[in-house]
């Protein structure tokens, strides 16, 4: 009995080491880009807000679009969500929406928006939405992961791992000024 629960004890230590590394080795990971990205597939996505109303991503077509895949359990995600929603404040009157796209369900995104309100549309996803980020450059399909679109909905730049609020205002103020 002490053996083998020794062994599940540093099985978790070796399952919780492997994912504590696999975390630091996405700090600072960045991929930009200005090339144009022609048939995306995320305006054609559709999803369910914490209303249980569909909602379109096309809706947001002609914006400059944030789009940032996230969780209630990821750390990185809930720091970034302030500095997200202060820039979104910001730069509304712009032309700018951001969008969070969490894999969660819809209890746990309630209560994770109790303790730290956000102020842009969430909605909900699931694993071929994860998919999706794939398909924009997240191809370890790991969180946060955020997307940043022009308003001629091409790929401007993307972020695997925490995005600082300074960076993302810095490319926004960039955007806007095209």
């Amino acid at each position: 009995m002490k053996r083998s629960l020794l062994w599940a004890i540093l099985g978790g230590l070796a399952l919780l080491a492997a994912i504590v590394g696999f975390q630091l080795g996405l700090k600072g990971k960045s991929v930009e880009t200005s090339v144009a990205a022609p048939g995306l597939p995320i305006f054609d996505v559709t999803l369910v807000d914490l209303k249980g109303q569909t909602q379109s991503l096309g809706q947001w077509r002609g914006k400059i679009l944030i789009v940032n895949y996230w969780a209630t359990w990821c750390h990185p995600c809930r720091e970034e969500m302030p500095g997200f929603s202060r820039l979104q404040d910001k730069y509304r009157d712009k032309g700018v929406q951001f969008l969070g796209i969490s894999i969660d369900t819809v209890d746990k995104i309630v209560e994770f928006q109790k303790a730290t309100p956000v102020n842009y549309p969430l909605l909900i996803g699931d694993m071929s939405v994860m998919e999706n980020s794939a398909k924009l450059g997240n191809t370890r399909q790991a969180l946060p992961f955020t997307a940043v679109f022009d308003r001629a909905g091409r790929l401007a730049a993307t972020k695997l791992g925490r995005l600082s609020e300074p960076e993302l205002d810095a490319q926004l103020s960039e955007l806007i000024s095209r």
